[in-house]
Order: structure tokens, then C-alpha cells, then sequence
């Protein structure tokens, strides 16, 4: 979905007009998609905008940096009180956060080394990300005949920018087909994921979602509506998921930065339950949005701008 365009980019340390915010077109990461990257949602509360689970979105980033060998040239300290200073000279009340780690100018070839590492930072208003009505009656998805990477082919745990080439596959086959959204199954055939998004399966009262060895993105919304669920007293199992399961489950739902949590109302043209948003899911949403936009937040997720 479009989005609307902010004033100022922080790169590398300042801030640039959004139209300024340009790199060379020989750096690295164009042509090796050697970046890693966040999602994250700042939301506009009773007490101000706050983002949410700052320093557990900053810590992957850096974990991801590790795994491909990109030291970061900020501290983490640093990197956050730049997105902060992000939404406050953008003048933002809620909106999206895009910090970006990536190898820049210097020379070609496969070898990274060479390449320095770069950081941007980029905040904008994103509204719901698969659709304003989504939440609550639920998407069209099929099963992509793209699988995820196998592990040690790619590390899923890493939120590459080179992953989500197989994420737009298996997003390009789902809109050519008529749906909203894929979910792929892992090399064994199991449940993995959505394109941009993590995946529960309810079914009789108990929730599951796959393990972090399907080839899934350890996601911090993922890691926040399983605390959710288990404080409102659900039974939440990370377990295989058979794709089957896919077709008789009560309800399924997809989480994410930008997904938040999306019901999913059919899968391959079945139905899932009723078709539309379930008991379960509507209950989880409201705990989650009372936390985020309500301000009600035990666990300290908010992080005041």
C-alpha cells in the first residue's frame, strides 16, 4: 500500500530531505542485497507516542548485523535515540520505523568487506498493512508453491534485505492469483510463514505457531501476543504445522510489525471457521491495541518519544 512521504531521512548520522536521501548506484547492496533491517510501529497514546519494544527491535538489528558480519557504526543507545529524534523532527504522532543497515559504495564483486556499512532511518505514516478492514474481517491467502529457505542455505532469523526476495515470490503469486496474501511452508513441507508475517493456528481453544526451526523470522509481535495468550490463560504451543491444518483450524491469524494481528478468513478457498475474525483473535487484538494505543502497558513495551 502507499504511503505517505515524510520530511527528513536520518543517514549516517544527519538528517537529509526525503528527496535527498540517495546512494550511489554501484554501493553493494544494490546489486548483492547485502542489508539488514527493522519494522517497527511507533502509536499514538493517552500519554504520547510511544514505540513499541524499541530496544527488542534495536537488539535484532544488531543480532542481524552480526550474523553477516556488519558492524554497525552507532551504538544501540545511539540508533534509538535517532529514531526518536526521527519522529519528533517529522512531527509524527504514530507512523512506521524503517531503520536500515547496508553495505555501501566502494567496489563490486561478491566480497563485502571492502564496502563500508551504512545506517538510514526512515519514519512514515503506514496505515494497516494488508488493508483497513482486514482486522477485522480477515484476508484471502493461499499456500505459495514457494517454499522458505532451508536452513543453512539463509539464515531466517536474520532480517535480510536478500530474504525478502522469496518473500516477494511468494507476494507476487498471491496478488496474481486473486488473494492478499501467501503462506509458505518450510523445505519439509511444514508451516512457515506469511511474506512479511508470522502465523498462528487455533484449533479447540489451543494456539500454535510454528517453531523458530520452520524457517520463521523470530518476530517481537510473535513474541508478544504468545506472552498475551498465555496471560489470558490459552494453552500456546510452539509446534509443526501440518499445512492441513491450515484448512480445519478454528481460526488462524497472521502477527507482524506492520500486520499487527490480521485474522485470515480463508485459505486455498476454504474457509477458515466461520470465515471472518474468531473468539480467540478478537479477544488477542483487543488486549494487544489496549496495550498499544491504550497505554495500558504492564510489561513496559512502550518506549515514550
Amino acid at each position: 500500500m502507499a504511503f505517505k512521504e515524510a520530511d527528513y531521512i536520518w543517514m549516517d548520522g544527519e538528517f537529509v530531505a526525503w528527496k535527498d536521501a540517495k546512494i550511489h548506484i554501484l554501493s553493494h547492496v544494490v546489486h548483492y542485497g547485502t542489508s539488514v533491517f527493522e519494522g517497527i510501529r511507533a502509536y499514538k497514546t493517552p500519554k504520547g507516542t510511544a514505540i513499541f519494544r524499541l530496544p527488542e527491535h534495536t537488539k535484532r538489528l544488531f543480532n542481524s548485523a552480526k550474523i553477516y558480519r556488519m558492524e554497525i557504526p552507532f551504538t544501540k543507545d545511539e540508533l534509538e535515540n535517532a529514531m526518536k529524534e526521527a519522529i519528533r523532527k517529522n512531527e509524527l504522532e504514530s507512523c512506521y520505523i524503517r531503520p536500515l543497515v547496508y553495505r555501501g559504495y566502494d567496489t563490486l564483486g561478491v566480497n563485502p568487506f571492502p564496502c563500508p556499512v551504512k545506517v538510514s532511518i526512515a519514519v512514515w505514516e503506514w496505515g494497516k498493512y494488508l488493508g483497513p478492514e482486514a482486522l477485522e474481517k480477515g484476508v484471502d491467502v493461499k499456500v505459495s508453491t514457494w517454499n522458505r529457505m532451508a536452513p543453512n542455505t539463509f539464515p531466517a532469523t536474520a532480517k535480510a534485505g536478500a530474504n525478502y526476495m522469496n518473500s516477494q515470490l511468494i507476494k507476487m503469486e498471491a496478488i496474481t492469483e486473486g488473494y492478499t496474501e501467501g503462506i509458505a511452508l518450510d523445505i519439509n513441507g511444514w508451516v512457515s510463514e506469511g511474506s512479511g508475517e508470522n502465523i498462528f493456528v487455533i484449533i479447540d481453544g489451543i494456539i500454535y505457531t510454528p517453531p523458530l526451526g520452520a524457517s520463521v523470522l523470530a518476530g517481537i509481535t510473535r513474541d508478544s501476543v504468545m506472552i498475551i495468550a498465555k496471560e489470558m490463560g490459552y494453552d500456546v504451543r510452539e509446534s509443526l504445522i501440518p499445512r492441513e491444518f491450515l484448512y480445519t483450524a478454528d481460526e488462524v491469524f497472521f502477527t507482524g510489525s506492520a500486520a499487527e494481528i490480521t485474522p485470515i478468513a480463508s485459505v486455498d478457498k476454504i474457509a477458515v471457521g466461520t470465515g471472518k475474525r474468531g473468539p480467540i483473535t478478537e479477544k488477542l487484538q483487543k488486549k494487544f491495541f489496549d496495550i498499544v494505543e491504550g497505554g495500558n502497558d504492564p510489561h513496559n513495551w512502550l518506549h515514550y518519544v
